[in-house]
Formats: structure tokens, sequence, C-alpha cells
């Protein structure tokens, strides 16, 4: 197989300086703490007649950074459901890929019927069904990338973050939900989601992070490599403002998830596939290999690209079953 990135040999080890600018802790402590004067305003719609009637389904809908309505399918195990611990159920998050949406309710009936409650957010302004109605300095790229790119006050990421993050409030507040036992997933964009939720969340709720070929890291590295979209948004925006570079990068630092890895206190695990050529291998090891935590493991798949493997919803069902399902 042609080699897209460094050899195996040197991505294990590779573990780029980190790039945070000197107020990258007070930045992000200002934003949680604006974030959480905000109220959720959560409201929960049933959808009757779902043909699967084991498992309750619904719109969910709350109040995310700058007034943006975040949409989420919820979905709860009715009545007895296995792994219910006082009558409060273990619960999975999960943050989808770029420019998509939630998807549908049968892509996470497997979760449910195990006992799992599910949250399945959309991301602001992409293809679902959440809003985006702040206002970015300035004008970008085509899709969400250079989108306020020039600071890092009016960045989307900022907002992407916060509601993910914001999720998991939510979630605490449901009366099926035991807040001791939540797991966060999601491949790609969703998986760059998941670990800044696992390194952003200041009460550390996650019990694990299931983060696949994520997105979102090291991001210099990625504008150089990555051949396809979407780090090459922020390619095209820099050949027509060759000026603003360094504002550029500085404000992705604050996004990186190579430089919030360190804040991560849950068992992590990751997939990263070595023909990806839009999260090519050395990004998504330059978050992983600073990775603080005692317990983190990469499953690596040499021959697939970007779509991942499908043997890896062996380990995600194991690692949850373990970390979430049984945790006490």
């Amino acid at each position: 197989m042609p080699i897209v990135d460094k050899p195996l040999s040197e991505l294990v080890v590779y573990r780029p300086p980190l790039t945070r600018e000197s107020d990258f802790d007070a930045f992000w402590a200002r934003t949680l703490d604006e974030s959480a004067r905000v109220d959720l305003d959560v409201q929960i719609d049933p959808i009757p007649g779902y043909p699967v009637p084991e498992v309750g389904v619904n719109r969910l809908t709350y109040t995310g950074w700058a007034g943006s309505r975040i949409s989420a399918w919820w979905l709860v195990p009715p009545g007895y459901a296995p792994g219910a611990v006082n009558g409060r159920r273990p619960v999975m998050v999960f943050y989808h890929g770029y420019s998509g949406h939630k998807g549908y309710v049968d892509q996470y009936l497997g979760w449910a019927l195990q006992g799992y409650c599910v949250l399945a957010v959309d991301v602001r302004g992409q293809s679902g069904d959440s809003t985006d109605p702040k206002a970015y300095p300035g004008g970008h790229a085509t899709g969400w990338m250079t989108m306020g790119i020039t600071d890092p006050e009016h960045y989307y990421y900022r907002g992407a973050y916060v509601d993910c993050v914001r999720a998991l409030d939510v979630v605490c507040a449901q009366p099926e939900v035991d807040p001791h036992r939540i797991g966060i997933t999601g491949g790609s964009q969703g998986g760059a989601l998941t670990l800044a939720v696992a390194a952003l969340d200041p009460y550390k709720r996650p019990r694990v992070a299931l983060a696949d070929v994520p997105y979102l890291c090291h991001f210099r590295r990625a504008v150089e490599v990555a051949s396809q979209p979407p780090f090459t948004e922020i390619a095209t925006y820099l050949r027509q403002q060759p000026s603003r570079e360094n504002e550029v990068y500085r404000t992705l630092s604050y996004f990186d998830c190579m430089n919030l890895a360190e804040w991560i206190a849950c068992p992590v695990l990751m997939s990263i596939a070595l023909q990806d050529v839009i999260c090519p291998p050395s990004t998504c090891y330059a978050a992983y290999n600073h990775l603080a935590v005692a317990t983190k493991h990469v499953n690596i798949y040499p021959y697939n690209g970007h779509e991942g493997n499908p043997a890896h919803a062996y380990s995600k069902l194991a690692w949850a079953r373990k970390y979430v399902f049984g945790a006490h």
C-alpha cells in the first residue's frame, strides 16, 4: 500500500510541540463560565408510533452558544432496561462528522436496546436541525472551517465545542440518566468533538471517550498533508488572504485537539486509518501521543482510509460496556 503520511514507526512516537497561546487556559475557563450562565431550556417532544416500541424516541432541543438551538435525538429504553441502577441508566452521547447531521434513529437502536439512553446531537448550522444565529466578522471560504477564523472569540468551533459540552448538562438533567455513567463518541469531526468535550467538560463527567479518525488535530500539519476537504478549506482561504496566516493559526491553536489532549481525564479509545488523506494519521497521532491518561489505546487500520473499519465497532462496544455500562 502507498504511504500517505509518515511511516508507522515514526507515527507511534510523533509528538510535536504544543502550540498553546499564553491565555489558552483563561480563554476556555472564561468561555465555559459564560456558557454555564445560560439556561439550557430543554424541550423534549415524543415521536409517537416509531415502529420499535421498545424504545422511546424523542426530538430534543436545548440552548447552545450565542443563542443557538441545538437539536438532538433522545432515545430512552422504557420500563425495565438492562444496566439500570436504581432506575437510572447509562447514556451514550454521539457527535457526527463534518457537514453531516445526527442521522436517523435506527442508527442508535443497537445502543438503546442494550439499555443505554442515547443523545445524538446535530452540530450547529450544518446539515441537521441545529441553528447557528451567530454573526461572524468578515467572509470565509466554502464550509465552516474558516468562519470567524481570524479571531478565537468569534471562531465557529468555539460555539460548536460549547454546544457539545452542554449536551452533557442536558443528559445529566434527565431523570432516566445515571450521571456517573456517561460515554461520548463520534467519528471524524465527531471524533474531534469527543476529544474536545472530554477535555473541556469542567466536571470531567465522561467515563470513556471513543474517538474515531478524529478531525481538528494538529492544524498546521493537517493543512500541509491533507489532500481532500475539509482541511483544504483553510488552504483555500489562505491562498486568498496570505497576510492573515499568523492570525489564522493563532486562532486555530485554541481549538486544536492536540493542545486539548492533556486535559482529558477518562480512558480513550481511538481509531486511526493509515490511508486517510482527510484526517492524516500524523495529525491523529499528534493528539493521541499528548494524552496523559493511563488508559488509552489506538486501533490501527493500515489498509483503510477515512471510512475507517467496521471491525472497530467491536472494540467500541467492549469499551463502552466496561467503562460506561458496567461502571458504578
